[in-house]
């Protein structure tokens, strides 16, 4: 009888936990039989593994192969586990030798021909291989993304035959070099946007405090334009930013190389699913809140969502992670993402415009508002109104004498209130907590009576309280004020404006 013992990795969530695959060979009736959980995917492995081995001119075995995926209570997906248990086998047999496996871990799909196909979640897994002190040798096709993990050694082969010779020496596979690439895609400028003062203003606040927002405003008045254009206002990923998000991208199978330090933009249409925006599945993934980690989630047409589908970003919206559970399995998410709303304000869409078209009855306009529950309206940082721009406005915008103002010009400022906010607290102001709140957004007197006056005849909640004082504390980091003054208090309330209507 013979063992032997391969290193892996499955994938959990963001983590990726050690699956040692053993392999025993005895004597009985030809056959290979998985154990430890394996899933379809894994199961079919014995064919494509028989056919890969034999049409790599190895011997398959004419003997009884047993193999054990470890730990046994952890769920195993997809192909990943083929090249694993084919060279498990090649060990037990004596085809390779057994001691040369054990500084590598190995993943990777094999085709019939023994060809190794792309597996997603590389990223994740050579981030957990890298603390565990091995190699990791994964497809061509899936290394390039692992090779963005500092001091990981990545070992890139395109077919069973390479790892073979890589393994016995006869032809060493070379460790890839460390890529770090860039964005090549510019991103849309807020130059674009014509007039909307106000809104943009709103937009600045939001992205120097990471805070979600919600535009109101009839069709064409640049909503979609505005949200769009959040994430270049916002300061680059830093390297541990860039890498989590990555990583969850290659856990979808979305993992674009060259977006890789650019903050993700997220829009789903309305018809998703609850599933679909946090997350989930019998083998979950990663929805699109955790898509837009470290990014923007914009959601546009925001009562014409289902409303048991809004109602689950609750709980993310206020902890930043997702925890899905399943019967066998449960997995966590990060989504600490920036949610960007859009909104008419009635069914018809033109309440409050200048041509007085809209002829919806106040009845009409509760109800299509009550669409958003008032927990989740709650949660919103800010709200502001985004009307029609007049036709002299445009021509006036347009005027290089009066040039609109570029996203550069505004992202200065808001990587000034960024570091104002890493020097003070560590993190950015819309995720400060509660006790947080009175240790850092401390008013003045004045200001403290405003808010009071406020807060009894608006009927705020004590959530809104907490996010008027966030608000009006990034507004401070703009201006460069220690002090959270009655202006930047003022201010902060009119951004809540949606308490006072519908």
């Amino acid at each position: 009888m013979a063992v032997a013992v391969v290193h892996s990795r499955a994938l959990a969530g963001v983590d990726a936990p050690c699956v040692t695959v053993e392999v025993h060979l005895a004597g009985g009736l030809p056959g290979v039989h998985l154990v430890g959980l394996p899933e379809t995917e894994v199961r079919e492995a014995r064919d494509r593994v028989r056919a890969a081995l034999q049409n790599a001119q190895f011997e398959f075995p004419a003997r009884k192969v047993t193999v054990n995926l470890a730990p046994a209570d952890l769920p195993k997906e997809s192909g990943r586990f083929d090249l694993p248990i084919a060279l498990g086998i090649l060990a037990a047999t004596g085809q390779i030798p057994a001691s040369a496996l054990d500084p590598y871990e190995f993943a990777g799909e094999l085709a019939l021909t023994g060809e190794l196909r792309a597996i997603r979640g590389a990223l994740a897994m050579v981030l957990s291989a890298r603390r565990d002190g091995r190699a990791f040798v994964l497809p061509a096709a899936s290394a390039a993304e692992a090779s963005l993990v500092r001091d990981a050694t990545v070992h890139p082969a395109g077919s069973l035959l390479a790892v073979c010779a890589h393994v016995t020496g006869r032809d060493p596979l070379p460790a890839i070099t460390r890529e770090i690439p860039m964005a090549c895609i510019a991103a849309p400028d807020l130059a674009d946007v014509r007039g909307q003062a106000q809104a943009k203003r709103a937009l600045e606040v939001a992205a120097a405090g990471r805070h979600s927002v919600l535009f109101v405003g009839p069709p064409g008045t640049g909503k979609s334009m505005l949200a769009q254009r959040l994430p270049s206002l916002l300061p680059p990923l830093t390297e541990d930013e860039a890498l989590e998000t990555a990583a969850v991208a290659s856990l979808a199978g979305r993992f674009a190389p060259e977006r890789w330090r650019d903050r993700p933009f997220r829009a789903p249409h309305h018809t998703a699913s609850a599933v679909a925006l946090v997350g989930g599945g019998s083998n979950p993934r990663p929805g699109e809140i955790s898509l837009a980690h470290n990014g923007v989630l914009f959601l546009d047409e925001l009562p014409e969502w289902d409303r048991r589908v809004l109602e689950v970003l609750r709980e993310p919206l206020e902890s930043g992670v997702i925890n899905i559970s399943r019967a066998a399995r449960q997995s966590t998410y990060p989504a600490q993402f920036q949610l960007v709303a859009a909104m008419n304000p009635c069914p018809c869409g033109w309440l409050g415009h200048t041509s007085g078209r809209c002829r919806c009855a106040p009845e009409q306009v509760a109800r299509y508002r009550g669409r958003v529950s008032g927990p989740l309206i709650d949660r919103l940082d800010l709200a502001i109104e985004v009307p029609s721009v007049p036709a002299e406005a445009l021509a006036l915008s347009r005027d290089d004498a009066n040039p609109c103002e570029r996203s550069a010009d505004v992202r200065a400022r808001v990587e000034s209130a960024h570091a104002q906010q890493r020097a003070r607290q560590g993190k950015s102001n819309a995720r400060l907590a509660v006790a947080e709140v009175a240790q850092h957004c401390r008013p003045s007197p004045d200001a403290e009576t405003l808010l009071a006056r406020a807060m009894t005849r608006l009927s705020l909640s004590a959530r809104a309280y907490h996010r008027i004082l966030k608000v009006a504390r990034t507004i401070a980091d703009l201006a460069g004020s220690a002090t959270i003054t009655t202006a930047h208090v003022a201010e902060a309330i009119q951004f809540r404006r949606f308490e006072r209507t519908g």
